[in-house]
């Protein structure tokens, strides 16, 4: 598991120098590519208080327990919470943060771009503030 992990990250570090993002992005980028992986796979094993810490204070403070958080990702984001499998795909500047798209199959098998939104705290750490379902690609 951790060689996977390593192949990812220097596959990740040679495409981002390859098309010139700064190496400072490239670190960002992974330190944003494990916060949405980590909550992805909370979501997958209906750990609610772990998904729940992947958010930024902004979607916290709209749903204040982490009940109400993970009702409203099963009944809103069913794509996100349970994702068959994902790609991290282009990761923008945003000011300080970023926007990162992921291409999601769901359970059955459709694909969609989900745009996150990510910020970075006080503390240097990356939290998710915002996740947008863009595109099913398997309808016309």
């Amino acid at each position: 598991m951790r060689m996977l992990h390593l192949a990812r990250l220097i596959r990740l570090t040679v495409l981002l120098v390859a098309f010139g993002v700064p190496a400072a992005m490239a670190d960002d980028a992974q330190s944003v590519h494990e916060v949405i992986t980590k909550q992805l796979e909370a979501f997958k094993q209906d750990n609610g208080t772990e998904a729940y810490s992947y958010a930024a204070p902004v979607i916290q403070q709209i749903f204040p327990t982490q009940d109400a958080f993970m009702q409203m990702v099963r009944q809103g984001y069913p794509q996100v919470y349970r994702p068959r499998s994902y790609v991290f795909t282009v990761m923008e500047a945003l000011d300080d943060d970023y926007a990162q798209t992921v291409v999601i199959t769901d359970e059955t098998g459709k694909i969609w771009n989900a745009r996150y939104s990510v910020q970075r705290q006080p503390d240097g750490s990356w939290k998710i503030s915002g996740c947008q379902i863009l595109k099913d690609f398997t309808t016309s």
